[in-house]
């Protein structure tokens, strides 16, 4: 019996071993296990606890507001409702989504996009589901916010335009800031999904519009639902942007347009300032994220909406572009004032006829007559006489061939050809026979409708050109002035002032005068300086009269230029229109000029004036 129990004993002691070696064992790996979840990934634990336990809401900062130059608000901002869910609240109830969704008019599969689209999240970080929604959505949600763990409703700034599409490629319109633009920020870092400004002054001055967003912790309970606030950081707003443009007179100007397409800039010549920026046709601005469907719709539209033709269209000036060769023809002294040429109706050079825009010529005239009734042989004439270089030369020095620096993006410079030019560009020398289109605003010339306005107020102005300003002033929330942007002289034309005077009294009896071709901008109180143009698009057939023009499909009709300042005797307004397509600056551009002239100057309307091409029972005068 004795020996039975030693033998137990013996064997227990044998197994105790490996019990003790096992229980150790287990112990060691529960003590690495925590030493583990404390040491090494205590923190990030820790992180996640609080983060299910702590919501972080993003307060996000009033944009600067955007006001005329009288200080009636253009774009400012509204409260919106957004939507907001927790993924990691949402997984232990996969049927959350399917009644948020519902709720929303959406579909799972939208909700499970946006969720995987901000994959790289902080845990625990609200992901927007839908933006702006309207009071029956709130009020659906709300009322069932116990039942939908993870859901969020805040109230969040959103951008509002009360005019609708006015003055929107100057104002601009925001969209999601991408990951360049998140990389690049200068200022204080974007949050994901933030809206920024992407176009016009909204884009332009975004780092003085954006405020600096604040924040909340809010402590929630199981279920998501708000417990107490621990921390509130409060936003600070952007600053606001004085524009330079008159609330009524973009309105004139826009309403002038009625159908057509084409390019308006009004400019005070003394101070550079724009009064008013119209492009047609235009859009709707948005501040938000648009569907892939309606951004395909505006880019391909045939018409442009999203170009700001006022800046950056390029087009053959016309017979705006006589102005620079007749000061090209008196500066160099081919022509005095007096100089003579005759004009039957064509003109024979090598192998073809240049014709004039009447029938049957202007007879013999000098310059000052030229001009008012924009005579294309007196002008073809003349550009041979002094020649494309030349002529080239006095273009640039009134600031055409290169951007014009206003404060706007995505500016473009148009083409002012020169022998040296053409060389470079196409390895062919300059024709004599080009010349002739050249010196009338045709051939490889291209503008934009701003640098023919800097044209006509350095005109108007004895020579000196202005900076285009489309900011006055830049305020804080208080009133206090942060930035200024006062007139800047940024050249001078090499032009004689006798030469300018000329050229300024041809262009009043273009208006003024009996056979004027601008005389549809004609008003009864004070004198107006104008010229027309009409700019070809596409080459006519020999036998093709101007009159026909109804003949031609729509978009290969010439477009109406017109160009004008008043009053002639102290101007304090200078216009430049581009009716795309449109026929005859005369009887389609100059009209437009007139409203937005005597809305500026608050002048009674004045009845509409034949144009010289009406007198003379004919459509086709520039």
């Amino acid at each position: 019996m004795m020996e039975l129990n030693t033998q137990k004993m013996e064997d227990f002691k044998g197994r105790h071993k490996y019990f003790v070696v096992f229980v150790g064992l287990a112990f060691f790996l529960i003590f690495i296990r925590l030493w583990s979840l404390h040491v090494i990934k205590g923190s990030e634990l820790r992180h996640l606890s609080e983060n299910n336990r702590i919501r972080l809401l993003e307060n996000l900062a009033d944009r600067g507001m955007l006001l005329d130059r009288r200080g009636r608000v253009l774009a400012h901002n509204r409260p919106s409702f957004e939507v907001y869910l927790v993924p990691e609240d949402a997984k232990a109830n996969p049927e959350v989504l399917a009644k948020i969704a519902e709720m929303l008019n959406m579909t799972q599969d939208e909700i499970e996009e946006k969720i995987e689209a901000q994959k790289g999240r902080a845990p625990f970080r609200p992901v927007k589901i839908k933006s702006d929604i309207d009071w029956n959505e709130l009020a659906v949600l709300e009322s069932n916010r116990v039942n939908l763990p993870g859901l969020l409703v805040d109230v969040r700034p959103r951008r509002a335009y009360d005019y609708g599409d006015l003055a929107c490629h100057l104002i601009g319109y925001l969209g999601e800031a991408d990951e360049n633009e998140l990389r690049q920020s200068k200022g204080p870092p974007y949050r994901m999904g933030a809206l920024i400004g992407k176009y016009g002054v909204e884009y332009r001055w975004e780092d003085d519009l954006r405020g600096v967003d604040g924040g909340q912790q809010i402590e929630v309970d199981a279920l998501g639902r708000e417990v107490r606030p621990l921390g509130v950081v409060e936003p600070f707003p952007g600053n606001n942007l004085s524009l330079t443009i008159d609330l009524e007179l973009q309105k004139t100007a826009e309403e002038a347009y009625q159908d057509k397409n084409g390019a308006l800039i009004a400019m005070d010549p003394k101070t550079g300032r724009i009064l008013a920026m119209v492009s047609k046709p235009s859009f709707e601005p948005f501040a938000r994220n648009i569907s892939t469907e309606e951004w395909k719709a505006l880019v391909e539209n045939p018409y442009h909406p999203l170009t700001n033709k006022g800046i950056q269209g390029q087009y053959p000036a016309g017979s705006v572009f006589k102005i620079v060769t007749a000061i090209a023809g008196l500066e160099s002294g081919v022509i005095n004032p007096n100089t003579p040429f005759p004009c039957a109706g064509t003109f024979h050079y090598g192998n073809r006829d240049f014709r004039c825009w009447k029938q049957g010529g202007h007879g013999t005239l000098s310059l000052h007559r030229a001009i008012v009734e924009s005579c294309d042989v007196y002008f073809y004439q003349l550009g041979l006489k002094v020649g494309v270089d030349l002529i080239a030369h006095y273009a640039k020095e009134f600031g055409l061939g290169k951007a014009t620096g206003i404060l706007l993006p995505h500016e473009k410079p148009g083409t002012v050809p020169s022998s040296s030019w053409k060389k470079k560009r196409l390895g062919v020398p300059w024709y004599s026979g080009e010349t002739l289109s050249f010196s009338v605003g045709q051939g490889y010339l291209s503008t934009t409708p701003l640098q023919l306005l800097m044209l006509i107020s350095g005109v108007a102005n004895e020579g000196k050109l202005l900076l285009p300003q489309v900011v006055e002033k830049v305020e804080d929330i208080y009133g206090n002035v942060l930035k200024e942007y006062p007139p800047q002289e940024i050249g001078r034309a090499n032009v004689s002032q006798k030469t300018l005077q000329i050229v300024q009294e041809a262009l009043k009896g273009a208006v003024n005068d009996p056979h004027g071709t601008g005389s549809a901008c004609s008003l009864k109180e004070i004198k107006v300086a104008g010229k027309t143009g009409t700019a070809q698009v596409v080459a006519l057939p020999e036998d093709f009269k101007r009159g026909d023009m109804n003949r031609i499909p729509a978009k290969f009709r010439d477009h109406a230029w017109f160009v004008a300042y008043a009053p002639f005797e102290d101007p304090k307004i200078a216009v430049v229109v581009l009716v795309e397509h449109g026929g005859f600056g005369a009887s389609a551009a100059a009209p437009i000029a007139k409203k937005v002239i005597e809305q500026y100057l608050g002048v009674n309307p004045s009845p509409p004036q034949k144009t010289a091409g009406e007198e003379n029972d004919s459509d086709d005068a520039d």
